[in-house]
C-alpha cells in the first residue's frame, strides 16, 4: 500500500518541486527529498492522506514556503568569521616538543638520511633536483632513499608516541 502511493505520486512530486523550486530558492531534488520525509512522517503517525495528491500540492508549497523565509531570514557571512583558533601557549609548547622531537629523531639516522631529512624539512622548500644536487646524489635515487629514511624515521618515533599516549 504504501509502495504504491509512493510509486503513484513521485511523477507528480516531481513536477510539483520542479515548479516550486525556482520561486523558493532551492533546488527541485531537495524540495523533493523534504516532502517525502513529511510524508512519511505522517504515515507513521497518521496513516496516508485522504486526498494523497491534494495533500502532496499542499505539502510542496509549504516547503518551499519555508525554505523561502528561511532564506530570507539567514544571511551568509560577508567575510569569513573570525578565526579563534590562535594557539595557546600549552599548544605552541606541545608543537615545539613535536618539532624538537622530530629533530632529534631525523640527527640519530643512519647514513645520509639526516641530511636528506634536513633538506626536505628546510623552510627553503627545496626541489628534488637541488636536493639531489646539495647532496650529491642523482635526482632518480632521492625518491627511494627518501622512502627508507621515512621508514627509519617512523620506526625511531613510533615508541616515542606510543610511550607519550595516556593509559587508562
Amino acid at each position: 500500500m504504501t509502495h504504491d502511493l509512493l510509486t503513484a505520486l513521485r511523477p507528480l512530486l516531481t513536477a510539483e518541486a520542479g515548479a516550486e523550486a525556482h520561486a523558493s530558492g532551492t533546488e527541485p531534488g531537495d524540495l523533493e527529498q523534504a516532502v517525502w520525509l513529511r510524508l512519511l512522517e505522517r504515515l507513521d503517525t497518521d496513516g496516508p492522506p485522504l486526498d494523497p495528491p491534494g495533500w502532496l500540492r499542499r505539502a510542496v508549497r509549504s516547503e518551499a514556503r519555508r525554505t523561502r523565509r528561511t532564506h530570507r531570514i539567514e544571511r551568509p557571512y560577508d567575510t569569513e568569521p573570525v578565526d579563534d583558533t590562535d594557539p595557546d601557549p600549552e599548544h605552541l609548547a606541545l608543537a615545539a616538543a613535536s618539532r624538537r622531537a622530530l629533530r632529534d629523531a631525523v640527527r640519530r639516522l643512519p647514513g645520509r638520511c639526516p641530511s636528506l631529512m634536513e633538506a626536505l624539512l628546510s623552510p627553503k622548500d627545496l626541489t628534488y633536483r637541488e636536493i639531489a644536487g646539495e647532496l650529491g646524489i642523482s635526482q632518480g635515487s632521492l625518491g627511494p632513499e627518501r622512502s627508507r629514511c621515512l621508514g627509519c624515521l617512523r620506526r625511531l618515533l613510533t615508541p616515542e608516541v606510543a610511550a607519550r599516549e595516556v593509559r587508562g
